[in-house]
């Protein structure tokens, strides 16, 4: 066991400050990374301050982060996959039971007993729970480290690990292809996302957003079209169009809008969480036999795939890299949606404190 340097917050109502945590030493199938960026992710800040009690109440002291990109400084002896000096990263799961029908088919985001980066149990008892990336090291299962493509800005790579991958599996999932017509709802840090990965597959990719003044930046992230959702009359033109459309808005907004812009067999995808229940009219969805769903990050085969296809295509995140000493500005100015689309840690920053 040995010691590294790591951002936690205490409490719910305390800021993120310095602190020094415990990692394991690397065992057989153990990967130690030294982490060189970390993204922030909306969750992050859910975590911190427990407001997702009712899924997964915090334990304190948290350290937050699974948008982990670093090198690999040490590997266990049955390691096969990945040795010293490789770049790689760590999403959101570090372990599994490796044994359940999801885990056999490569979805381990929905195993029983999965294993979040952070605040979930730690199974070696290195300490009461997973600490995550806002730190100078970390120790994974080789299952659950990914492959970073060399072409690729890291500080970018970092948010393709949650932001990356929970827009690219409802893509795949349902075979978005060329000449297809999709549409992404909210264009944030999951939303210039899913309008990266809809324009490189080749479909006609149309942005919805209550601010007109996006617009420019939507098109130039790979839109075709805009649309200024509070405009009836931009909506109704595309009544009966789509094929499949990403909702990425965790704001409270009427999903029937968006149903009703669906073709014969259209279907949503929710990966926005409103924190209330939608109201949904049922001939919303019989009519054109629509179908509504959800979809949680994606499992490690995927995620591999999504950063082999970033480094093909020359994708990452736009993001704002910032010093460790600003990340409780960085979660203010984030709920201020102040943010072009991610805050990536550059933990250099850390290390010089």
């Amino acid at each position: 066991m040995y010691n590294t340097k790591a951002y936690a917050a205490a409490s719910a109502t305390s800021p993120l400050a310095a602190i020094a945590i415990a990692r394991r030493d690397p065992t057989a199938h153990d990967v130690q990374i030294d982490i060189l960026f970390c993204g922030i992710c909306h969750s992050d800040v859910h975590a911190v301050r427990n407001e997702w009690s009712d899924f997964m109440s915090t334990t304190y002291p948290i350290v937050p982060g699974h948008e982990i990109v670093g090198r690999v400084t040490a590997v266990g002896e049955a390691v096969t996959k990945y040795q010293s000096g490789d770049l790689v990263g760590v999403g959101c799961m570090v372990d599994a039971d490796g044994t359940c029908p999801q885990c056999q088919a490569g979805l381990e985001q929905f195993c029983r007993s999965v294993i979040f980066t952070y605040n979930s149990p730690d199974q070696h008892q290195t300490a009461p729970v997973t600490y995550g990336g806002y730190a100078n090291s970390v120790v994974v299962d080789e299952r659950f480290v990914l492959r970073v493509p060399s072409n690729l800005e890291l500080a970018g790579v970092a948010p393709l690990l949650c932001a990356g991958i929970t827009t690219y599996s409802p893509i795949r999932h349902h075979g978005v292809k060329p000449g297809q017509k999709v549409g992404i709802v909210g264009l944030g840090g999951l939303g210039h996302m899913g309008v990266k990965f809809a324009h490189a597959l080749g479909a006609h990719t149309v942005v919805f957003t209550t601010s007109p003044h996006k617009t420019e930046d939507a098109l130039r992230l790979g839109a075709d079209e805009v649309v200024v959702s509070c405009n009836a009359n931009e909506m109704q033109k595309h009544a009966g169009s789509f094929d499949f459309i990403l909702d990425t808005v965790s704001a409270k907004h009427d999903i029937n809008a968006y149903l009703n812009l669906l073709r014969l067999d259209g279907n949503i995808t929710l990966v926005g969480a409103p924190e209330k229940p939608m109201e949904i009219a049922a001939f919303s969805l019989l009519m054109g036999r629509r179908s509504l769903s959800g979809s949680l990050i994606g499992g490690i085969p995927e995620t591999q795939e999504m950063l082999d296809f970033c480094g093909e295509h020359n994708i990452t995140a736009d993001v704002e890299v910032i010093p460790i000493q600003k990340v409780n500005e960085a979660y203010d100015r984030l709920l201020k949606s102040d943010v072009k689309y991610r805050f990536v840690i550059d933990l250099a920053t850390l290390k010089a404190a």
